[in-house]
């Protein structure tokens, strides 16, 4: 089966992407959705993690609490470089199974750090959501109710924009309204299914 790698930085609006190529027949496999149940309270790394950062990241109902372990990692390398070694492992053996039993016309890795942690390796070509950053700062604050300092220490840490378009296969502009994006996606899908025959 054809796999697409679909990746952008934050508030690029992937998720909004990944979701119309669904829409069309595309299976989704989203490594955000993977790290998330890997770290729910009945899972192993749930463990680890609250042994390693300590009660304060959970919630009051004894669940994880993101943001604060967000706040923990983004202002101490030492510690995100912790989590990336318990929890990239995990997720690639995870990505690698639902890539492998996925049953659409083709299927789509959505993932933030595609290039970063090498899972491009684990796809046939890859598409990048590219806003300006700018734009990006504007969007992450709106929808995470975030501070500007978080996320441009977000930014930061991901891969330059430059570098990840340089990457990529193909790169969608979704800076504009996004009925445009919307006509590119169809684009596009007719084309990811010519490869997929």
């Amino acid at each position: 089966m054809f796999k697409l790698g679909l990746t952008g930085g934050i508030a690029a609006g992937k998720s909004a992407v990944a979701e119309e190529f669904a829409k069309l027949g595309a299976t989704l496999v989203d490594a955000d959705v993977i790290a998330r149940q890997l770290v729910e309270p009945n899972q192993p790394a749930f463990g680890e993690l609250v042994e390693h950062f300590g009660a304060g990241i959970l919630t009051d109902t004894a669940t994880l609490d993101r943001r604060q372990l967000r706040q923990i990692v983004f202002n101490n390398a030492e510690e995100k470089r912790w989590l990336e070694q318990l929890l990239h492992p995990l997720i690639r053996a995870e990505i690698e199974k639902e890539l492998n039993t996925a049953t659409g016309c083709y299927a789509i890795l959505v993932s933030p750090l595609l290039f970063e942690s090498a899972q491009d390796a684990l796809v046939d070509q890859t598409l990048v959501v590219d806003i300006p950053e700018d734009l990006q700062m504007k969007r992450a604050c709106l929808r995470d109710a975030s501070s500007s300092e978080l996320i441009n220490s977000i930014i930061a840490s991901q891969m330059p924009r430059e570098t990840r378009a340089a990457k990529a296969d193909r790169v969608l502009d979704n800076s504009g309204p996004f009925s445009l994006t919307l006509q590119h996606i169809h684009q596009l899908h007719a084309f990811y299914l010519s490869l997929s025959q």
